[in-house]
């Protein structure tokens, strides 16, 4: 499907249609092809907020007491992981030694307050008791001003989940007229991607009237707000039964806690100054306040002196984006459009200014005019089409001018000039965060013409010829003419060509044992044999079908690079896998000749641990020769071990010991979501277990002493037997001990370090991978 038909192969003349394809797009294959640059997801600081937990490091919660059964004490959070708490008992300070972790969805947590109400007791750990004589004085001195961990997130259905998640469909919250701040309306939630909230008013089921919006945006309120401070609240349209149910689902409070406060502004009306055009994002224009409704709020007004102009407007604070100072595209080299009906063709301010009788607003009215949050030009981001909000698109920024970045937006049917957007928009995304929320992207269109063979027909190309089951299609790849194709592949079959660097039919048996890093099912779906043609060709088209059917791909591309032999005639080969939406390539040395052809098959079928007729010159119909059709996994690969006399390349060679595969990292989609396995692992050596074919391996970490007492040579000697060995000269540098290591998080990895996504999400797991050993073994 990913190899390419010549655009004047004639392959209808046999049989055949040409048709185009449309091939799936991969961020991280696409930078890689074309070296470019992801933007730093941390410069998107709506997301990395959206990522973390609901719970807050200083929040008081009640938890039951380890030494006294039947009593609780309060407890602080100081810092969280996941669904992971790590607390402390009030009362001992800045003291950490009995610092825990717990885990929010398993340990008994209850708000503060819960004892009183439930007759349950209060009482402080035996190791603090005698510190004070009064404990009651003391927890009002204690909880006097903090913050009580909410009890919706302690028990029920929200328990444990993360801001983000809080927010159900169905929810109700309110959000703020796009025309007059003082007005509020009621708004349902219809969707939530990742934060990204589709959201209809209540009352009014006309998706023409919906609108999208991240759920830090300043616009959005909890429900009951515009009361409490005495603005109004418009009633929704058509009010029923069903519009005062919904009114009785609000949204949580806590979905609110990360919104920013709004910061008072110095405009006045009359003020001029630029901004991003809000009809149309392509191009900046001058600008007047025309309106300041109080400290936070004022209208801007697109500047048209045409007689019958429908004036543009919208609200604004002092933090909106795309609103700068008079000058400001002079400065930076950038186009100003000039008002419309404005009579000169040459736009100067001073005139403007004289002849409408203004003046500029001040510098200090714009605090953070020059900030850029990392951006660069020809990063890529995935980013919102401004004409249909609804839609993401990869896009490549062109260029960074101070706080405003131009974007490119690829994919789309009728293309659009580039769009500015602010640093700080919430309608801008990192690479991967579509496909980490499963929202569609747009993106740039790649097709490729393949070739659709009827039933029953073999395959052929001008180097290789397929065999394939009566279902199974292969893509022909060549430029040469097609009959030129077929003549070739017929000699071969005749066995006219089979010269020294040619060979036979290879066979995939699919009854042999299939080995640990093979799935035996996808095993049955290849062709039963492939060729003949070039040895190189047929070897690497059968060594992809192997990866492909692989548990694992990027494991077993890297077991194949182990198969090496000085003696050997190779070329080589690049080799590509996919797995879990990430690409993996490798080169291999692949024999050329075919005398060569059949040893080289049997090292690949030991390194894969698979029986040595798994694939190959040899076809097996009933029995094989091996007898590993009644083998279990651990007995065959122990009885193969002594039948061999040594183990395979790269192996330990201790007896009796079984060979099992290095653990590989997992891949995390761009940061958001990933699935573990099952890996057991002693000290610091990862083994899996070659029992278990069908299922991924679950990493788990069996530490031999306490994290917390490790000293900064422990946490290098860790770090150094992770395959993040490269990173612990960091570690040993910033005296990282195990209590830091324990606190460490992707953005503090990210900014302490100064290391990009991948790496950083790399030494997180192996982090990760400590702290839930350490819950589970020391926290208790």
């Amino acid at each position: 499907k990913s190899e390419r038909f010549g655009s004047d192969g004639n392959a209808g003349a046999s049989g055949m249609d040409c048709v185009e394809e449309e091939v799936d797009f991969n961020w991280e294959e696409y930078l890689e092809e074309t070296g470019a640059t992801a933007a730093p997801h941390t410069s998107f600081r709506h997301v990395e907020l959206s990522l973390q937990s609901s719970f807050q490091p200083g929040m008081k919660l009640e938890v039951a007491n380890k030494g006294s059964l039947d009593t609780y004490w309060v407890a602080t959070i100081i810092t969280t992981c996941g669904q992971l708490l790590l607390l402390r008992y009030c009362g001992y300070g800045d003291d950490r030694k009995a610092d825990f972790w717990c885990d929010v969805m398993t340990a008994e947590l209850h708000p503060v307050g819960w004892c009183a109400q439930n007759n349950k007791t209060l009482q402080p750990p035996e190791a603090i008791k005698e510190k004070n004589s009064d404990w009651t004085e003391f927890l009002i001195k204690e909880l006097t001003g903090s913050r009580t961990a909410p009890a919706n997130l302690l028990e029920g259905p929200l328990r444990g989940k993360n801001t983000v998640d809080l927010i159900v469909v169905g929810c109700i919250l309110e959000v703020r007229d796009a025309f007059e701040p003082n007005v509020y309306w009621a708004a349902r939630v219809q969707s939530n991607i990742g934060g990204r909230l589709c959201l209809s008013y209540v009352g009014l089921n006309d998706p023409a009237y919906d609108m999208w919006m991240f759920y830090l945006d300043t616009r959005l309120r909890p429900l009951g707000w515009a009361k409490e401070n005495y603005l109004s609240i418009k009633p929704p349209t058509g009010e029923n039964e069903a519009t005062a149910k919904a009114l009785k689902s609000p949204l949580p409070l806590e979905v609110f806690k990360d919104h920013a406060d709004l910061h008072t502004h110095s405009y006045r009306p009359g003020m001029k100054l630029e901004m991003v055009s809000p009809k149309e994002p392509f191009h900046i224009c001058p600008v007047s306040v025309t309106k300041v409704y109080n400290e936070y709020y004022f209208q801007i007004t697109v500047d048209d002196l045409t007689a019958e102009a429908t004036p543009t407007c919208v609200v604004c604070h002092a933090d909106s984006p795309g609103i700068l100072p008079v000058q400001w595209c002079l400065k930076n080299g950038v186009g100003l459009e000039r008002p419309q009906g404005f009579e000169s063709q040459d736009f100067d301010w001073a005139d403007y200014l004289k002849h409408t009788g203004t003046e500029a607003a001040p510098d200090v009215c714009f605090p953070n005019a020059s900030q850029s949050r990392g951006f660069c030009k020809d990063m890529w981001l995935e980013a919102v089409n401004p004409l249909q909000p609804s839609e993401l698109c990869v896009a490549r920024i062109t260029q960074v001018k101070g706080r405003l970045l131009w974007l490119r937006l690829e994919g789309l049917t009728k293309p659009l000039p580039d769009c500015i957007v602010d640093v700080e928009s919430m309608n801008i995304f990192p690479v991967g965060w579509c496909e980490a929320n499963g929202y569609p992207l747009t993106h740039l269109q790649k097709t490729i013409a393949v070739v659709q063979p009827e039933k029953h027909l073999p395959i052929i190309s001008s180097e290789l010829c397929i065999y394939s089951n009566a279902n199974s299609c292969q893509p022909l790849s060549s430029e040469l003419d097609f009959m030129l194709i077929i003549a070739i592949a017929c000699m071969c079959c005749l066995g006219l060509v089979n010269g020294k660097y040619c060979c036979s039919q290879l066979f995939i048996n699919h009854r042999c044992f299939s080995g640990p890093y093979l799935n035996k099912g996808r095993i049955a779906e290849l062709p039963k044999a492939v060729g003949p043609g070039k040895c190189a060709v047929v070897l690497k088209e059968i060594l992809t079908m192997l990866i492909n059917s692989a548990y694992k791909p990027g494991r077993v591309l890297r077991e194949l690079q182990m198969v090496e032999d000085p003696q050997w005639n190779c070329q080589e080969e690049t080799l590509k896998a996919k797995y879990k939406g990430k690409s993996y390539r490798s080169n291999m040395r692949i024999v050329r000749t075919a005398d060569q052809v059949s040893e080289f098959c049997r090292r690949v079928c030991e390194r894969l641990q698979c029986c040595l007729n798994l694939f190959g010159p040899t076809i097996v119909s009933d029995k094989c020769p091996e007898n590993c059709f009644s083998q279990t996994k651990t007995k065959y690969t122990y009885y193969k071990k002594r039948k061999v006399g040594r183990p395979s390349l790269g192996e330990n060679a201790q007896d009796g010991d079984m060979t099992k595969p290095a653990r590989r990292r997992k891949k995390r989609k761009a940061i958001f979501v990933q699935k573990k396995r099952r890996t057991s692992i002693v000290g610091y050596q990862a083994t899996e277990s070659p029992q278990n074919e069908s299922f991924e391996e679950e990493d788990r970490l069996v530490l031999e002493r306490n994290p917390l007492e490790w000293s900064v040579s422990d946490v290098v000697d860790f770090i150094t037997s992770t395959d993040c060995a490269s990173l612990a000269k960091i570690f040993q540098e910033q005296d990282i001990d195990g209590q830091a290591l324990l606190l460490l998080t992707l953005p503090t990895v990210q900014e302490c370090m100064d290391l990009k996504l991948g790496p950083a999400i790399k030494l997180c797991h192996q982090i990760e991978r400590v702290k839930v050993a350490f819950y589970s073994q020391f926290a208790n």
